[in-house]
């Protein structure tokens, strides 16, 4: 459900693939391949953005009713480059379509701060912030800042249209909403005050959270903004979902970096003001509909196994012995139950059931290629009502292979044994800058 970022990386077998060294091959020499540009070879010609006229799907940035995927850190050209920005595919009734694809990079999509580009391009969230029908993108930069006093805003947004994503613009955030002197970060998208329109929440300093009511004007600007509000923790983490049910979505913050507790903060009239449940200590928390309880679940990855909390925000407590502690959630099979994916150690999917989590049946996909394998999102990229996984195995910094795995029914094992479609993040390398 989140997105994930990492490095980039395909085996050696890459030579004549999608991803070639010019250096490739028996005998190459290892410092001239460090210094060869990466090339593409066999990457799909570039298509045009299908234009959309706007729609309710989840990361749909052009509006034509198929979900989207972004990407971050993207295989450089050659090891030590610069990072050239963020990837997005564009999907289509079939599903993605690794043609259809646009390069965010700084130079070309940034707005300047005190006159200067930012280097640094990263995606945050997603979600429609002027209420139009298509998803807009909330990402980080590096504005110049001095130490003195409060620094800049280093959020900016990327408004969607029939095009695609447009140029960026800085998000404005009040000084009435602001505490502190920290960079004002971590943005969380959702409908926290249940008025139909796309917040957003951010760390403000000394558990404190900037509350910026939607919808947002086209020039960055919220609607409305209140003072700083309490959260018992440093850090908004997404994505938000209405844990009690009440109409309003709730989110969690956690204490800091690392492994920390976490607290669940829930919405209201007046936005995000009241904290539940405080969750236990872990690198990793994420939510889900693991049983068929009122309200939502709650998955913490620890070092030494998950800790379930049942029925949010006054759970009952379980555990599961060790599926791993990086965590992700997904309806794989579509029967509006959530399952948990692991993909710590291996990458693995626990079954959710009426009574919740099992470890019984659970399933281990196989990575597309050799290296380190990470979940990027899982959603429903080709309409059948089942999450499809998104996954990226990578290896330095220049190689990788990104691996969609249809979702399939309980009894075809929740998710299909190979993908049905992987290509390299390379191939933006393709695309103008």
């Amino acid at each position: 459900m989140r997105v994930r970022t990492g490095g980039a990386a395909v085996t050696a077998s890459v030579c004549g693939a999608l991803l070639l060294l010019a250096a490739c091959g028996p005998g190459a020499d290892a410092g001239a391949a460090q210094r060869t540009p990466v090339r593409i070879a066999n990457a799909p010609a570039e298509l045009p953005i299908p234009h959309g006229k706007g729609s309710g799907t989840p990361v749909d940035f052009n509006g034509d009713g198929h979900r989207d995927l972004v990407l971050d850190d993207l295989v450089k050209a050659e090891s030590h480059a610069d990072d050239a920005g963020i990837g997005i595919v564009y999907g289509s009734a079939h599903g993605l379509t690794p043609g259809a694809r646009q390069l965010l990079s700084p130079a070309r999509y940034a707005s300047r701060t005190k006159g200067q580009l930012p280097a640094v391009f990263d995606a945050e969230a997603t979600c429609d912030l002027d209420g139009d029908g298509f998803t807009d993108l909330v990402v980080s930069t590096d504005p110049p800042y001095d130490g003195q006093g409060r620094p800049p805003v280093p959020l900016q947004l990327l408004y969607g249209s029939p095009r695609g994503l447009t140029h960026a613009v800085p998000l404005t955030v009040p000084d009435r909403a602001r505490f502190g002197n920290d960079w004002p970060d971590q943005p969380v998208c959702g409908d926290f005050d249940g008025d139909g329109a796309q917040d957003l929440v951010l760390h403000a300093s000394a558990g404190r959270l900037s509350y910026l009511r939607g919808p947002f004007s086209r020039g960055g600007a919220p609607r409305s903004a209140a003072g700083p509000l309490p959260a018992g923790g440093e850090l908004p983490t997404g994505p938000a979902a209405d844990v009690n049910r009440d109409g309003y979505d709730d989110l969690l913050v956690r204490t800091t970096e690392g492994s920390s507790t976490s607290s669940v903060v829930l919405g209201s009239a007046a936005g995000p003001t009241r904290t539940g449940a405080t969750l236990p200590e872990g690198v990793d928390v994420v939510l889900g509909r693991f049983g068929r309880g009122k309200a939502l679940d709650a998955a913490i990855g620890t070092l030494d196994g998950t800790s379930l909390r049942y029925d949010l925000p006054t759970p009952a407590r379980a555990g599961l012995p060790s599926p791993g502690t990086l965590l992700d959630t997904a309806d794989l099979d579509g029967d509006g139950l959530t399952e948990l994916i692991s993909s710590g150690s291996g990458l693995k999917v626990l079954r959710a059931r009426a009574t919740g989590l099992t470890t019984a049946g659970t399933v281990t996909v196989a990575p597309p290629a050799h290296g380190t394998t990470r979940v990027v999102t899982a959603g429903d990229f080709d309409g059948d009502g089942r999450d499809d996984l998104v996954v990226r195995t990578y290896r330095g910094e220049t190689r990788d292979t990104v691996a969609v795995y249809p979702g399939a029914s309980a009894k075809k094992g929740l998710v299909a044994r190979k993908p049905v479609l992987t290509f390299s993040t390379a191939e933006f390398l393709t695309a103008h800058p």
